[in-house]
């Protein structure tokens, strides 16, 4: 039997549309699942998903949200300047989410801190924002892998000759001409998070790259599912202007 290989885009929080998504994608035995990152924040049940993700078998990024809420919760206490950003930035309902524990468990912190920033699957290449098109690899950490958006979006050729990126972070329909739950292609990468926590979406994405099928739940309409190619769902961006790439270049 062909081995899969899945990628789950931001699930924030959503638990139930989570578990409604992988008994659609059905994941076997041999088959790879990986997770974008973000597993947390903005979204009712925070603590459930982390701790489904840490005892699965399945593979996992870390995102910004991770990063947030590791800024937060440093090992010598609370850093409290950075306890303020995580709850603007939708922290406030993980910690909810923990209530009934009373405590973030120490081990969950200790696993978000053990996640990876990126994933190199040979022909295909996991990360949870991008890469910043002016430098190595090496070149980069935390800050360009979780939270890049406009100096990768607007890469005019591939960062990798024989690689696909697939990204989560960015929402796809915040690009010109996206609609909610649509996927967007660029150059070279392909961006999956399709806005489950947002009003205006509520799509829950996983992509089985093996057989280019997209499934997804909506968690806003009691966990209505589709699955459809991945060709009939994704748009491709044109290329940046000459003018829009000087726009952005790094200061």
């Amino acid at each position: 039997m062909l081995t899969r290989r899945i990628v789950i885009g931001d699930v924030h929080g959503h638990y139930d549309g989570l578990i409604t998504l992988l008994e659609r994608l059905a994941p076997g035995a041999n088959d790879q699942v990986y997770f974008l990152g973000d597993l947390i924040d903005r979204g009712p049940k925070s603590a459930q998903v982390v701790e489904f993700v840490k005892n699965s078998p399945y593979h996992c990024l870390r995102g910004n949200h991770e990063q947030l809420m590791l800024n937060a919760l440093p090992e010598d206490g609370k850093n409290p300047q950075a306890w303020q950003a995580w709850l603007y930035s939708g922290g406030l309902t993980t910690i909810t989410s923990y209530q009934d524990i009373g405590i973030i468990p120490r081990d969950h912190v200790h696993w978000m801190a053990s996640l990876p920033l990126y994933l190199d699957l040979g022909d295909v290449w996991l990360v949870h924002a991008g890469v910043h098109p002016k430098l190595s690899i090496k070149e980069q950490n935390e800050d360009e892998f979780c939270w890049i958006r406009r100096e990768f979006h607007n890469i005019p050729k591939p960062y990798f000759a024989n690689k696909l990126i697939i990204v989560g972070h960015t929402i796809t329909f915040t690009f010109d001409g996206i609609e909610p739950g649509q996927l967007v292609q660029g150059q070279g990468w392909l961006g999956i998070d399709t806005g489950v926590y947002h009003a205006r979406s509520g799509w829950l994405t996983g992509l089985d790259i093996t057989n280019k099928k997209v499934y997804q739940v909506n968690v806003l309409h009691h966990n209505q599912i589709r699955i459809l190619p991945l060709n009939r769902i994704v748009t491709h961006l044109k290329p940046p202007s000459l003018l829009a790439r000087l726009s952005y270049v790094r200061p």
